[in-house]
């Protein structure tokens, strides 16, 4: 064998460290067949790179705690959730700075979540229609109590707060009554 050939795997610290692992010490190996299964819980990461592209300033504005959306030069059609492009005549939108206050246009209970929203459900979805807007922003609602929703919360006047330290998603905002 050659000299430089490698006859070892380095060993690291870094994964799953199990101790006294159950095995039997007569080396019976019948008794394998009751033993009880391993089990443990390791972290588990994958980097996920990602650009939001078109998206960059919405994101960069909540950030900033500003809401934008998005208008055709053409048509006038405004977006609340911005678009890259009118979906009514094509046209480039431009960027627009959304008003200070909405209405609740309708909500929704969510007693079930992703696995990012477990440990807040149930929680409340509304869609909030603006002013001189065409379309709706669908966003969280914070404030109102999800165990008594009313329709007395549709054309409730609420306005966005933000994240103190942004995460740059969509969650970055939601709406409270004013």
């Amino acid at each position: 064998m050659a000299d430089n050939m490698k006859t070892r795997i380095d060993e690291t610290t870094d994964g799953s460290t199990l101790f006294q692992i159950p095995f039997p010490k007569d080396g019976n190996l019948k008794e394998l067949k009751n033993m009880s299964p391993i089990i443990f819980k390791r972290p588990y990461l994958i980097e996920y790179v990602y650009s939001y592209g078109q998206d960059s300033p919405f994101f960069a504005a909540l950030s900033n705690k500003i809401l934008l959306g998005t208008e055709c030069p053409k048509c006038g059609y405004k977006y609340a959730t911005p678009k890259g492009h009118c979906h009514k005549c094509g046209t480039e939108t431009e960027w627009v700075k959304l008003p200070e206050t909405g209405k609740i246009h309708t909500f929704t209970v969510c007693e079930l979540g992703s696995e990012a929203f477990l440990k807040e459900t149930p929680f409340i979805l509304g869609l909030i229609e603006f002013e001189g807007v065409n379309s709706l922003f669908l966003t969280r609602l914070l404030g109102f109590d999800s165990s008594k929703p009313s329709l007395d919360w549709i054309g409730r006047e609420v306005k966005p707060k933000f994240i103190r330290h942004s995460k740059f998603k969509p969650t970055d905002v939601y709406f409270i009554p004013v």
